[in-house]
């Protein structure tokens, strides 16, 4: 698995890639967010560990823009920071998950397989509550889902998907008109023996998940004390 690691502390960064090395990744460095933009706009990635303190470019401006780009590739951030509003801020900006500083390199490698793991289900199109069946194409408003190839577009198109966001559209199209709860998404979630999921993280996602459908004329409606809905605007 290719994987860049964007971190400015050199003696982390060297330590980090022998472990990640020796876990089986191809690595690449960016010691400052400019490298970090170049490469992953230039080249691709399977993984990407980006610290948000990195020089020149900050790392969470660089996820801002990658993701602008179109580019899905699942996004591990490390940070300092840990408040719930740094939290919100990272996953509204498009990493798919977050550790923070200091931590032990066996749960850092255990996300990275978890984030692989997630990636490669979405792309199957291998997760619970899937509408419709094998080969099919869903239509639904202005909304077309292609679990097969793993393409999604609204009024014709490309609708940019993080692994979790289109885990979380693919069991919400299942249970369309039907009310899904936090703990059938974190079960969906887990499937691939993930780790688990807070409720306000699926919040975010949710969050994250309305705006990119805001013109596919489907509204998630929060069903207050039971979870969320997926219908069509009336």
């Amino acid at each position: 698995m290719n994987l860049l690691l964007a971190e400015d502390d050199a003696l982390l960064a060297d330590a980090l890639s022998a472990e990640l090395r020796t876990a089986g990744f191809a690595v690449e460095h960016a010691p400052n967010g400019a490298v970090a933009e170049y490469l992953l706009l230039k080249h691709g990635f399977d993984l990407v560990v980006l610290d948000l303190g990195l020089p020149m470019v900050d790392g969470l401006t660089v996820l801002k823009r990658v993701r602008a780009a179109g580019r899905t590739m699942p996004v591990l951030v490390l940070t300092a920071l840990d408040s719930l509003d740094d939290r919100v801020a990272t996953l509204n900006a498009g990493a798919d998950d977050y550790l923070t500083k200091p931590f032990d390199f066996p749960e850092l490698e255990a996300r990275l397989h978890a984030l692989l793991r997630r990636s490669r289900a979405g792309a199957g199109g291998a997760t619970a509550g899937a509408a419709g069946g094998p080969g099919a194409a869903t239509t639904l408003g202005r909304l077309v889902f292609d679990r097969d190839t793993r393409r999604a577009t609204v009024r014709g198109e490309p609708l940019e998907l993080s692994p979790r966001e289109w885990q979380l559209l693919d069991l919400l199209l299942g249970q369309r008109d039907r009310v899904v709860t936090k703990d059938q998404i974190g079960q969906a979630w887990a499937l691939d023996g993930g780790e688990a999921v807070a409720g306000g993280s699926i919040e975010v996602y949710i969050h994250r998940l309305r705006r990119k459908l805001e013109q596919s004329g489907l509204v998630i409606r929060t069903v207050r004390g039971l979870g969320y809905l997926l219908e069509l605007e009336a």
